[in-house]
């Protein structure tokens, strides 16, 4: 198979699909964007094989019935005929699938996971296998151009091939030429099928204390027989698996790879930035782009010919990672909900504020024909991302500075520093101010609010500073895991609860930068649409 370039777009749950399983316009439009952007190949989010057992979240694709295919061929069709080509990931969730929507929960084995997981017997093993049987055929006919088996991340596949869930001691159990039968035998089903590519994802290592080593990762990937391609990732259930968050290193788990798998081989994980892109193509024959594509649809088209600016990825897993009941967003991105402007306007506007919100409103204007000054009163551009003090966090969000730098500039907006503004304009100043922690000897803060993740390690450095757990909840799994390492080691000592709080706020829809790029935008259209007979 031909693909015109070696740029993936990452599998990455988005829960879009209708609640049967299938594809609709929403989540057809979503992958077809990155295929416009340039993807050489669209990997589909995983998608389950079994209904009964199967389902690992709320509106996952699923493949499992023939009357399926028309909706699965209009989905092919469209990432076609951007000359993109798309194969769909199956999978079974196992262990990992929702006990509210699935019938019953099976696994290779009973462990401490999820106790009403039970042992799957042999007619369960050939039940799996059939029905992975059964989605590639139905891949194979909707127009897919390939298959990945998700063998990664904890997931059925993953379990039997991972001797922390695979405690088995039958033919599918013991050795290592046991735990891989399963997958091979799901490979094997599914090749004897289709006459496409079938590849699969793995994970290289576990982040688990007595989880696997790249070793043994890189000995499954050289074992499994009968595929095209292996797919590397990393993870089991502790963090931070392939979505690594800014506190971990880019392209983290090439870094682990230990010599070559013989095989076609891409890899994934903290891949945002060109130059992350070149050192995994360094070795690998494809590198998988997930939230970098969520960032920017069309990153791949700007990596290949160096021009755009490429709205960059600031691996926050703010938007990205809140899957639990809501469908994929990006934290840098507001148009996954708000129409891109069109180049329809004439004449001025003011905008008064340079943080996000305001910035983010200049460029809107700007992408409306308008032409556009901003006023801030400091000497530079960014608002309160400015004051970050936690160091991971602050190198990454400032490359999101960097990208409304160079994007001002070549909208041509006039941005005039250090000048105060009263006059007639669009005031772009936060919507919310959160307080800030009093000056005491003890601070005991209570908030989910990302500001005081940070502000509680800039206090450390001279007060005794009190975390409660409660405030890491707005963090998923990668970053708290990380975020509480770092505070501790800064002196903040986290609790689970307290008799009394200098701070204690709970904010499900806190202000943050999503917030704010999308207050800056409604502000600018709202002017637009009040006073649009004057810019024609």
């Amino acid at each position: 198979m031909r693909i015109r370039n070696r740029l993936v777009m990452s599998p990455m749950i988005s829960n879009m699909a209708d609640p049967d399983g299938n594809t609709n316009e929403n989540h057809i439009s979503y992958l077809e964007e990155r295929a416009k952007g340039g993807a050489g190949l669209i990997i589909t989010e995983y998608t389950y094989v079994d209904r009964r057992s199967g389902i690992g979240s709320r509106n996952q694709m699923g493949m499992y019935d023939e009357r399926q295919i028309p909706k699965f061929s209009r989905l092919t069709e469209r990432i076609h005929a951007h000359g993109a080509k798309i194969f769909v990931q199956l999978v079974h969730a196992g262990a990992k699938a929702i006990g509210a929507i699935n019938e019953y929960k099976i696994a290779p084995s009973k462990t401490n996971f999820d106790p009403s997981v039970r042992e799957m017997d042999a007619s369960d093993i050939e039940d799996v296998i059939s029905a992975y049987r059964k989605a590639a055929n139905i891949a194979e006919r909707s127009g897919f151009d390939g298959i990945e088996i998700h063998g990664a991340h904890g997931y059925l596949v993953d379990e039997f091939l991972s001797p922390w869930w695979n405690k088995r001691t039958d033919r599918y159990g013991g050795s290592f030429e046991n735990r891989i039968r399963f997958a091979q035998e799901v490979i094997d089903a599914v090749r004897s099928e289709v006459d496409i590519p079938v590849g699969i994802r793995i994970s290289l290592y576990e982040d688990e204390e007595d989880g696997y080593s790249p070793d043994y990762g890189m000995k499954i990937a050289e074992s499994i027989r009968n595929i095209d391609y292996v797919h590397v990732s990393a993870g089991n259930n502790e963090p931070p698996g392939s979505s690594a968050s800014f506190y971990s290193p880019h392209a983290h788990i090439f870094q682990k790879l230990r010599g070559s798998t013989g095989k076609t081989l891409i890899v994934a994980g903290s891949i945002t930035a060109r130059e992350d892109v070149d050192l995994v193509l360094s070795a690998a024959d494809f590198v998988a782009v997930g939230r970098a594509m969520l960032a920017d649809p069309y990153f791949p088209m700007k990596i290949i010919t160096g021009k755009g600016e490429i709205r960059p990825c600031i691996r926050c897993n703010q938007g990205c990672r809140n899957l639990a009941y809501g469908e994929v967003r990006c934290t840098v991105n507001p148009y996954f909900v708000v129409p891109e402007p069109r180049k329809i306007y004439k004449g001025e506007v003011v905008v008064v504020g340079a943080g996000v919100k305001g910035l983010e409103a200049s460029l809107y204007a700007a992408k409306s024909g308008l032409k556009v000054v901003i006023y801030e009163k400091e000497d530079r551009i960014g608002g309160q991302i400015n004051s970050i003090f936690d160091a991971s966090k602050a190198r990454e969000f400032r490359q999101l500075l960097d990208y409304y730098g160079r994007t001002i500039k070549k909208y041509g907006i006039d941005v005039r520093l250090g000048e105060r503004y009263s006059g007639d304009g669009i005031y772009c100043l936060p919507d919310t101010v959160y307080p800030d922690l009093p000056d005491k000897d003890e601070i005991w803060i209570d908030s989910n609010v990302y500001m005081y993740h940070d502000l509680a390690l800039r206090y450390a450095a001279e007060h005794k500073v009190y975390l409660s757990s409660y405030s890491l909840t707005s963090l998923d799994r990668a970053r708290r895991k990380a975020y509480a390492n770092i505070a501790r080691k800064a002196g903040v000592t986290i609790v689970d609860t307290a008799d009394h709080y200098d701070v204690s706020i709970h904010d499900r829809n806190q202000y943050d930068i999503y917030q704010a790029m999308l207050s800056g935008i409604e502000a600018m259209r709202s002017h637009i649409a009040a006073s649009e007979n004057e810019y024609l």
